[in-house]
């Protein structure tokens, strides 16, 4: 477990940078956090970090459900949060993106623990004021979790 504090949504977006040169070529990276907790500005740096899109290119796919990222190294954004019932994520494909090889960015997959792999990565991000942000970062299979906090 790594945890990290970031002042800004740039510092956030560069943490974002950072952490994408520790991913695997596939993953399943779970943002959690609460509305406004920076889930969709640290995307940007993945994003931007992997080498598939610049950080203005990448937006929440919260209507659109998934968007997508890159040539080369490729890169869903995932976004769950209007989806209630395992039914309502069969119409996104959902299983047919973890079978692909590539980063899988998925904001709000706590709410369907049961879909991920175990070498999953969860991201808590936590919203400490208007601009500074706790990230605490779990490699699957990790002993430590990041600490629960109201």
């Amino acid at each position: 477990m790594q945890v990290y504090f970031t002042n800004s949504e740039e510092e956030t977006i560069a943490l974002g940078r950072r952490l994408a040169q520790e991913l695997p070529s596939r993953a399943v990276v779970l943002l959690i956090g609460e509305l406004g907790a920076g889930k969709t500005t640290l995307a940007k740096g993945i994003v931007h970090g992997l080498g598939a899109a610049e950080p203005d290119d990448v937006s929440s796919p919260t209507f659109t459900l998934v968007h997508e990222y890159g040539e080369g190294p490729r890169v869903y954004h995932v976004d769950l949060y209007r989806i209630s019932t395992a039914q309502e994520l069969d119409s996104v494909g959902l299983d047919e993106l973890l079978d692909r090889d590539a980063v899988v960015l998925v904001e709000w997959g706590e709410r369907f623990p049961h879909l991920w792999p175990a070498d999953r990565i969860e991201i808590h991000l936590r919203r400490l004021d208007d601009d500074r942000r706790e990230v605490c970062v779990q490699f699957g299979g990790s002993a430590a979790a990041c600490p629960e906090r109201t």
